[in-house]
This record gives structure tokens, C-alpha cells and sequence, in this order.
């Protein structure tokens, strides 16, 4: 089963990182949860560390562009099949990293993928 991380994950119900979340765990996908602030959205630990991640098949990002630049190598060292950029993500500079590492860039809504059964 493919394993998706939440990257700019919020514990906050009402930002999109949570929904998204909640919606995944909800169609019993592999999830793991990356942010800021450590602590737990329904069963799932949100981690602060990196290091701890591995087979990731899709990353979903919530951080703005400027401060995606400081995690670049490291979302590109955990070799993600693909990398969807939420509303608000998007970033031209990382689509070129990624595509350049041969990791495919889906600029989209993760919540409307989900909705849509196009995840």
C-alpha cells in the first residue's frame, strides 16, 4: 500500500493539512504527518523529524514557498513517487528539483483528489 506524508501538517481542525488528514485516514490510506508542532490528529503522531519517514509514495504539501526552499534535499532524499502542490504551494523553483530527480508534480487540491477518487 503506498504511503502519503502530510508535509506542513497543522493542529488546527480548521487549516486544509488536517482535513486532508483526517480525509485520508478516513479512506484508509497510509498516512504520516510532518510539522512544525509536535502532537496527534486522531491516532496519527504529527513528527518534527524527518529522519523518521521512509517509503513514502506521495507527499502533500501545506507550506508556503518560501519556506519549502529550507526542505528541498530533504523531501527529495525521501525519493516521494510524487509531490502534490496544494493551493498556495506552488512552486516553480522545486517543480524543477523534483522533475530533475525524476519525481512527478502534481500541482492540485490533495482534498479534491480525495473527494474525487483521482488520489
Amino acid at each position: 500500500m503506498s504511503k502519503t506524508l502530510v508535509f506542513g501538517a497543522s493542529l488546527n481542525p480548521n487549516r486544509y493539512s488536517y482535513l486532508a488528514i483526517k480525509k485520508l485516514l478516513e479512506k484508509n490510506i497510509t498516512t504520516e504527518a510532518f510539522g512544525k508542532n509536535l502532537g496527534t490528529i486522531l491516532h496519527l503522531q504529527i513528527k518534527d523529524n524527518l529522519t523518521e519517514f521512509q517509503n513514502i509514495n506521495t507527499v502533500t504539501l501545506y507550506l508556503n514557498p518560501s519556506r519549502q526552499v529550507e526542505y528541498y534535499n530533504a523531501i527529495v532524499k525521501l525519493h516521494p513517487k510524487r509531490v502534490i502542490f496544494n493551493p498556495g504551494t506552488e512552486n516553480p523553483e522545486f517543480y524543477k528539483i523534483l522533475k530533475k530527480n525524476n519525481i512527478e508534480v502534481v500541482v492540485g487540491c490533495a482534498l479534491v483528489m480525495l473527494a474525487t477518487n483521482q488520489y
